[in-house]
């Protein structure tokens, strides 16, 4: 068979989906390849994750099957079931260097943002994963993209134990819960290491003293290095200005945020507030966050953020 493979979203993200069903079609003996319109496929993946992004805007007439998946399609696709935890043909992003590997220890959260589409699609936190089926290869740099890894119990923490036992740099690039971080948890943490710096979430106003408590009780055990928290942007301006700007010049700078506009679920089309965008724009770039308020901020010639507050 023929395989051609579409990354819908087309950003410099890998598609973790894209690439296990490659593993797995190349394990069965089939050709598999970016889609061309040159090609003869006998089937075709489109794998879109997010529902803001636009479709794939072209036609595609040369192949006997087209199967559609990921969140941004539909909340119920899954991959075959052989191919759900096979390791990932890193081969189709050659920019991903050799030490490392992307993947879950767990799917699913106990949380129900509103902005969030995983309980909806995944439930409740169940393990998916050990982490030495996906630092295979000697990958020894891990992207982890679970939801909630503290929500585990003890599956949960004895992946963190063998994180930090084989050495392991890892990123939870999807940030944790600090409402479940205890004394034993942020030793846990302490005693892993990161590749950049520990997330959390830190989504509503009630969050903050929780992240106060997790960095506290994680920066007495030892660990040295940056703390992000990422903060969505969703209701008033003035509660969010406060709660993003809460992080500038603590722990002498080694504590920053990271805001990101309110995008809902269901529509390509969005109006996201001007606003957003700007203080977005601002907290991204972390020289700005840290020297100047957002309402200090020029994001273009002849505005200043301030105005925004008058």
């Amino acid at each position: 068979m023929n395989i051609g493979l579409i990354d819908v979203d087309g950003h410099n993200f890998p598609n973790l989906a894209l690439m296990k069903l490659s593993s797995y079609h190349k394990a069965k003996g089939d050709s598999v390849e970016w889609y061309s319109t040159f090609g003869d496929y006998d089937v075709v993946y489109m794998s879109k994750v997010f529902t803001h992004t636009l479709d794939y805007q072209m036609a595609i007439t040369n192949a006997r099957q087209i199967v559609r998946g990921g969140t941004g399609y539909d909340l119920t696709s899954r991959l075959p079931e052989d191919a759900e935890k096979v390791a990932p043909d890193y081969s189709l992003y050659p920019y991903i260097d050799k030490r490392t590997a992307y993947g879950f220890l767990t799917r699913g959260c106990i949380r129900k943002c509103p902005w969030c589409v995983v309980p909806k699609k995944e439930g409740g936190v169940k393990p998916y994963q050990d982490v030495d089926e996906i630092a295979v290869e000697g990958r020894d740099h891990l992207i982890l993209m679970d939801n909630n890894i503290l929500a585990a119990g003890d599956y949960g923490r004895e992946q963190l134990v063998k994180i930090a036992e084989r050495g392991y740099r890892v990123d939870f690039n999807q940030a944790m819960d600090a409402r479940l971080v205890d004394e034993d948890t942020a030793q846990l943490l302490a005693n892993i290491k990161w590749l950049n710096y520990i997330r959390f979430g830190c989504d509503t106003p009630g969050q903050i003293k929780d992240c106060v408590r997790a960095i506290e009780l994680i920066r007495g055990r030892g660990y040295k290095k940056e703390f992000m928290l990422f903060t969505m942007l969703h209701g008033d301006i003035n509660e969010c200005y406060e709660r993003v700007s809460y992080w500038r010049g603590k722990w002498n700078w080694k504590v920053t945020a990271q805001a990101q506009p309110y995008l809902n679920l269901t529509s390509v089309h969005q109006d996201i507030p001007q606003w957003q965008k700007d203080m977005a724009r601002w907290s991204m770039r972390k020289w700005f966050y840290k020297t100047m308020d957002f309402k200090e901020f020029s994001p273009r010639k002849g505005f200043v953020c301030a105005e925004y507050f008058k």
